[in-house]
């Protein structure tokens, strides 16, 4: 029911954190993993643990800022294995920190451009490819910031939120044909981009939720392995909270 065995799978952001575990827990369930991130970063440790599993892996460098970088990397993983089956769109960055008044239009665009318009071209790209062969999946990462709000993270939130809201229209419009698209909301995860946080904030983070503790990146994986697979075939448009019960205080 989780096999996926002959799936070919694109996961952005698989550098480090989530993107990384999904990436890792998807060749462990028998996918050929493209293992994506900016050009020229380090995936040789990623790509190591993944091709343990998955020996047909690969890594292409994708910008999901730039338009042309995310068609041409789709473009390169057709021409190399023929299809492309699923899109786990995980890239994405935190935001600035501070009151929207006092946030300008270059903090706003640097997140907003990665954590929403990125994973639009993502999905264009892949919808493009899924149109041409008769289906496919995509699974968007988003947050918990997606369904609630944290004050002082308006870009963050607000790109967050698009993510929720371009996975539904993505399951409305396609899910004739034969195109599922779904998200995952993690809270506060253990990934390095909570890594640097001071001692009382972890503090205040785990005690916010009723299991007083961090998400692990693999936890999180679990639940992309579930949408990436025939085990969520009748699942369109849906979100699943990852975050210890946070949203039910």
């Amino acid at each position: 029911m989780f096999d996926l065995k002959d799936k070919v799978v694109l996961v952005t952001g698989a550098n480090s954190g989530i993107g990384k575990a999904a990436a890792l827990g998807l060749a462990k369930a028998g996918a050929t993993v493209v293992v994506s991130d900016l050009p020229g970063s380090d995936s040789d440790e990623t790509m190591k643990e993944v091709r343990e599993h998955a020996p047909d892996s690969i890594f292409i460098g994708i910008d999901v800022a730039d338009e042309d970088s995310v068609a041409k990397g789709i473009a390169d993983i057709v021409e190399k294995f023929g299809r492309l089956d699923v899109g786990v769109n995980n890239a994405g960055i935190g935001g600035g920190h501070k009151p929207l008044h006092e946030t300008s239009a270059e903090e706003w665009n640097k997140v907003v451009n990665v954590n929403l318009t990125g994973q639009f071209y993502c999905v264009k790209h892949e919808l493009l490819q899924f149109l041409k062969q008769g289906g496919g999946t995509i699974v968007n990462v988003a947050s918990l910031g997606g369904l609630l709000t944290i004050p002082g993270e308006g870009s963050y939130i607000a790109s967050k939120h698009g993510s929720l809201g371009l996975t539904k229209t993505i399951a409305a419009e396609y899910g004739n044909k034969g195109i599922r698209a779904n998200a995952v909301c993690p809270y506060y995860i253990a990934t390095p981009m909570t890594a640097n946080a001071d001692e009382a904030t972890l503090k205040a983070w785990k005690a916010d939720t009723p299991m007083e503790r961090l998400g692990s990146p693999e936890e999180c994986a679990s639940a992309v392995v579930f949408f990436a697979s025939d085990a969520s075939g009748y699942c369109n448009g849906d979100t699943l909270v990852l975050d210890g019960g946070k949203h039910i205080r």
